[in-house]
């Protein structure tokens, strides 16, 4: 399994079984993966056969399809068929009817819209119903007008309809369907045979989707709902998945962040752009969530104080939950899927990898491409400090640390207080670190051991070549009497 404890691995399972055993869904199906792909899945309940799901069972994967469509249009930048600071008018001509919402407002552009800042209502019930009109149908809604909550440009709203029209554009570029493109250009040369848009193209097993029965129909009862298909609309959601598949496009975009990303249709540097923050995402959008968040190209990033960027999306269609995330800094991410509507699974799939990052938390993560100097003159830096501490000298410390460090706190100032944060803890100054801990490669923590407590010592390197200390504090923190 890949270093994951087994305990965490059962801990992991035993969310998704509670769920089914709550009656949250009629079936649950999850997965872990790490750089070197799926590591360990599982499956609960029943998906319409009598059998549990397993990682080859196929569900709509709903608003997980937006990575895919961002990734479809991005393909098509990188060989100049289309620019991302195009307007929509230049595909969709029928977007000229709607009325803006000011004399000064500028008309939506492709990177607008896959940023979710195209300016329109936030609209999922609606959108959800809409996968399978046709173009003609969507021009008829666009000339009808639409309403707005911003100018465009200047605010978040997560908004399917600006995923349609990117949909729109994609065709438009390519001259076919936007499934047949997403499938060419980014599917098929991953072997994502079991991503489809049609659930008559799936190989395994396809879970119905349902929602719980009328009143009265008795606890765990279920409603089965009818498969929408292919339109104008499946660019926001029209995805068919599984566990293995997902796990697999997971992988494949959290890998840009190594020094050896997979290859793939799209480059790594596109991908990275897709996990960046570009659009802050206001904490009432997401009242659940403790961490700062923000949308990127068809992807949502999360920042954690101990994990760094979690990036993720969620998916929901009527009968159906999914949810992807990973750490980009570790590639640990896990995925999940559920045949209800409205079952949230991102509580369990958010849960679930916290279970996992923490218990390979570790100052050891993966170098993201270009730091690997940056980490190998912090790790020189810590060996200096090391020597440093343990027979201070001041000819030493003008070697390591920029001349802030002596300006700031005078040395003979900082002498004393290094003794007296030892003498407080009874550190052991040549003992092996007990922990440390990283917030970017150019900084460092570590906790030296003591009879009375542990030493804490924090570096930050200067933005130079040859790797000087610009912070260095050393502090004691006594044990609890």
């Amino acid at each position: 399994m890949s270093g994951i404890d087994p305990q965490v691995i059962a801990d992991v399972d035993a969310l998704f079984r509670e769920r089914v055993e709550r009656g949250v869904a009629p079936s649950s199906v999850w997965g872990v993966f790490d750089r070197t792909g799926l590591v360990a899945s599982g499956g609960h309940g029943d998906r319409g056969d009598g059998i549990a799901p397993d990682a080859d069972t196929v569900y709509r994967i709903a608003s997980c399809t937006k990575s895919a469509t961002a990734a479809t249009l991005l393909a098509l930048v990188a060989d100049d068929r289309v620019r991302l600071d195009a307007p929509i008018t230049d595909f969709v001509p029928a977007f000229a009817d709607v009325v803006l919402p000011t004399a000064d407002s500028p008309v939506p552009t492709l990177r607008m819209l896959l940023t979710m800042a195209g300016g329109f209502p936030t609209d999922d019930p609606w959108a959800d119903r809409q996968e399978s009109i046709s173009d003609a149908e969507l021009d008829d809604v666009l000339r009808a007008g639409l309403l707005f909550d911003s100018v465009p440009g200047t605010r978040f709203a997560y908004s399917n309809t600006g995923y349609a029209l990117l949909g729109r554009a994609i065709a438009v570029v390519a001259g076919r369907p936007f499934p047949e493109v997403a499938t060419e250009l980014v599917l098929g040369p991953l072997g994502l045979r079991d991503t489809v848009f049609r659930a008559d193209d799936a190989r395994g097993h396809v879970v119905t989707g349902v929602r719980p029965a009328a009143d009265g129909a008795g606890v765990g009862t279920w409603e089965p709902l009818p498969m929408s298909g292919p339109g104008a609309f499946s660019s926001i959601g029209g995805l068919f998945s599984t566990v293995t598949d997902l796990a697999r496009w997971g992988r494949h975009l959290a890998s840009a962040f190594t020094e050896t990303p997979e290859p793939g249709p799209v480059s790594p540097a596109d991908r990275r752009l897709m996990q960046q923050a570009m659009r802050v995402v206001p904490a009432a959008v997401v009242p659940t969530s403790s961490r700062p968040t923000a949308y990127g190209f068809g992807l949502f990033v999360e920042q954690d104080p101990a994990f760094g960027e979690l990036v993720s999306h969620s998916g929901g269609y009527p009968g159906f939950s999914a949810h992807m995330r990973w750490s980009v800094r570790d590639g640990l991410g896990v995925v999940a899927f559920e045949n209800a509507t409205q079952a949230k699974v991102s509580a369990a799939a958010d849960r679930a990898l916290d279970l996992v990052l923490t218990a390979r938390a570790t100052a050891a993560a993966d170098r993201a491409p270009g730091t690997g100097p940056t980490v190998d003159a912090t790790r020189a830096a810590q060996a200096a400090v090391t020597r440093l501490l343990a027979h201070w000298d001041d000819d030493l410390a003008d070697a390591i640390c920029t001349p802030n460090v002596a300006m700031d706190v005078p040395y003979e100032r900082r002498r004393r207080a290094v003794a007296e944060a030892v003498a407080a803890v009874g550190a052991d100054l040549g003992a092996e670190p007990v922990a440390d801990e990283s917030q970017a490669p150019s900084h460092l923590r570590w906790w030296l051991p003591g009879t009375a407590g542990r030493l804490r010592v924090e570096i930050r390197l200067a933005p130079l070549a040859a790797g000087l200390v610009q912070t260095l504090v050393v502090r004691a923190e006594p044990s609890e009497r």
